[in-house]
């Protein structure tokens, strides 16, 4: 299981003692966000860092996302994946993505519904031409995650997805239980958000 350490809202001071102890693969939620903290924290440090964006991807930021992340984890439209496949073949740079799936239906949220993913999946891969490698999703708050995550692993299998990205400070140990291959867990790491 791959630890996504959710570095958002954190500063370089915050995150680089977690580069020290070890940690590669990171996660931020915002575009910009990113853009100001990570160039300077690849440059520090001798091995690659791989920063994959976990939050929403706005159309307009595109060029910027592609050029600033490794993965990209919030593919959930068909305007996004168009744009996407547009700026990664203009950068030549081809990043995996995972789509990801609203497992709630939670109309505050993003991600795509469930009964939508093996037919956005193939059009992501057939008409896109996008590197789909998984599915992402985050559970509603208040609720029992484990079925969640059942119907992640389940789409991820039916759409013959290796990746699975669920589960976060709250409830990683149950996504592992449930088959996660990526975890996301941010204040376990760095503390509350201020």
């Amino acid at each position: 299981v791959t630890l996504v350490a959710v570095s958002k809202t954190f500063d370089a001071d915050a995150i680089w003692p977690v580069v020290e102890a070890g940690q590669r693969v990171f996660g931020e939620n915002r575009v910009q966000e990113a853009m100001g903290k990570w160039p300077g924290m690849r440059a520090r440090c001798a091995d690659p860092l791989e920063v994959h964006l976990i939050g929403p991807l706005q159309s307009n930021k595109v060029k910027e996302a592609v050029a600033t992340f490794d993965v990209i984890q919030t593919v959930d439209r068909e305007k996004i994946a168009s744009a996407l496949a547009r700026e990664m073949t203009r950068q030549n740079r081809h990043l995996p993505c995972y789509v990801q799936v609203n497992t709630g239906n939670e109309p505050q949220k993003a991600g795509l519904p469930p009964e939508h993913t093996a037919i956005f999946v193939r059009n992501c891969r057939d008409i896109h031409q996008l590197n789909i490698v998984g599915l992402m999703c985050i559970p509603p708050f208040d609720e029992d995650p484990a079925p969640h995550f059942q119907l992640l692993r389940r789409l991820a299998d039916e759409t013959g997805l290796p990746v699975r990205s669920m589960g976060m400070s709250a409830d990683y140990a149950v996504a592992i239980a449930e088959g996660a291959t990526h975890v996301r867990v941010g204040s376990a790491i760095f503390g509350a958000r201020g």
